[in-house]
């Protein structure tokens, strides 16, 4: 799939998730990515395989490729495209590194609905 850039789904209900995105595409290799805020977005914005409820409580990815991920792996295929951040890439790319991110990420979607608005 030549020419499609990495889709990136974001809930912009989530304050938290909301800055995070924001720093993200101030950095350099954001311009590159296609952003959706899944919380306003229509439908055909998400493509196939995944649906609002889906991507309001899971952070996606569709890869180049038209793969969907999620999760660490759609973290990791953010930092890859953003020099800044490819330090992170290194750090949790590994088995146990990504295991670890998974550990976090899912601590942070049981606190998150207490942020949403």
């Amino acid at each position: 799939m030549t020419g499609v850039p990495l889709t990136v789904y974001y809930d912009g209900a989530c304050p938290v998730c909301r800055c995070e995105i924001a720093g993200y595409r101030q950095m350099r290799g954001a311009s590159g990515m296609r952003w959706v805020d899944v919380a306003t977005c229509e439908r055909p914005d998400l493509g196939e395989g995944l649906d609002r409820k889906r991507a309001l409580y899971r952070f996606h990815v569709r890869l180049t490729d038209g793969r969907l991920v999620s999760g660490a792996s759609a973290f990791i295929a953010v930092w890859r495209d953003l020099p800044a951040l490819g330090w992170l890439v290194h750090l949790f790319y590994n088995p146990p590194g990504r295991w670890m991110l998974n550990i976090v990420y899912a601590a942070f979607l049981r606190a998150r609905p207490l942020w949403r608005t």
